[in-house]
């Protein structure tokens, strides 16, 4: 992954590549699941268990979905990026949340497995820790693609050896809904420029939404649907007729941080990342809650069960 990120950073590789070699090398990570564990059953939500049971094998599925978590954590971070002090600082967020998540579980049925996520997350979190130091507003490092390859593999791998894939996604909602607000432009239904980052008003000092300018009538159908549905949702700004003979069409760049600029408008750099490491944050309290009510009720339920025990006896 760090040759990769290099690789990125230097050739500037298309997206078919960047989704190709995770996959790549996601294989290895599989081999190593499916000798040591091979465990493909997951436990089946409350309102489908009535149509598929409490447990459902899923098969070579699992590992198809493993494959893909491994390819999603990978980029992920790497889309969500471009300020000062937001790769370095989600990552670290990301790490702290699955540090608390591994403490909570500890005297859970999985203890070993959080150990050895442990083992991997406490280094990785201090490590960053530095890096975030000097990648932080003004920074005078500058992470890369070859940073952000690592940090998301690192992710993964922890995730599907501890047995905690499906939990790892908790910890990746900001990357998750970036990742889907972006989905017409990865996928060039609407025309997406080499970079998305946001646009620094030299007067002011602050960032701007940055914008894809492009023909109208070069959109197909369903872009053109797309940008019309982003436009009543008011997610999207379109500015449609920009030239004198009314050919192009603007839309900014559908990244979460242009969308975060939309919403509260022109704001600093480094208030910016703030503001985005706060909503990664957010959701760090969320899953630390939700962890803990999961434990609680476990407890619960075990001490209801030596109550009646106790009292049988």
């Amino acid at each position: 992954m760090i040759f990769l990120g290099f690789a990125d950073d230097v050739l500037n590789l298309r997206w078919r590549h960047k989704l190709l070699l995770p996959t790549m090398a996601s294989l290895p990570l599989l081999m190593v699941y499916f000798t040591n564990f091979g465990n493909t059953t997951i436990v089946v939500p409350k309102p489908f268990r009535v149509l598929l049971g409490m447990h459902l094998d899923l098969g070579i599925l699992y590992y198809v979905y493993m494959g893909m978590l491994a390819v999603f954590c990978t980029n992920a971070i790497n889309i969500l990026a471009g300020i000062n002090g937001i790769e370095a600082g989600q990552s670290l967020v990301i790490a702290a949340s699955i540090i608390v998540f591994n403490i909570v579980e500890l005297n859970g049925d999985y203890r070993d497995d959080h150990i050895f996520s442990l083992y991997f997350m406490i280094p990785f979190f201090f490590t960053t820790l530095g890096l975030f130091y000097h990648n932080w507003y003004p920074s005078r490092v500058f992470v890369g693609d070859t940073f952000c390859y690592f940090a998301g593999m690192t992710f993964a791998v922890v995730g599907i050896l501890g047995h905690f894939s499906k939990t790892m996604l908790l910890f990746f909602i900001p990357q998750v809904l970036n990742f889907l607000y972006s989905l017409p432009q990865l996928f060039h239904i609407i025309p997406c420029p080499r970079h998305r980052l946001p646009r620094l008003n030299p007067s002011t000092g602050k960032l701007e939404m940055s914008y894809s300018k492009f023909k109208t009538k070069s959109l197909s159908a369903l872009g053109t649907n797309i940008l019309k549905a982003v436009k009543i949702l008011h997610i999207v700004d379109v500015r449609s007729g920009t030239d004198e003979d009314g050919e192009y069409t603007e839309c900014n760049n559908m990244t979460l941080i242009n969308f975060v600029i939309k919403l509260i408008g022109p704001t600093h750099e480094r208030n910016l990342t703030l503001l985005l490491l706060l909503i990664q944050v957010r959701q760090m309290y969320f899953e630390a809650t939700w962890s803990a009510r999961i434990t609680c009720l476990r407890y619960c339920r075990y001490l209801h069960s030596a109550c009646e025990l106790a009292c049988i006896i």
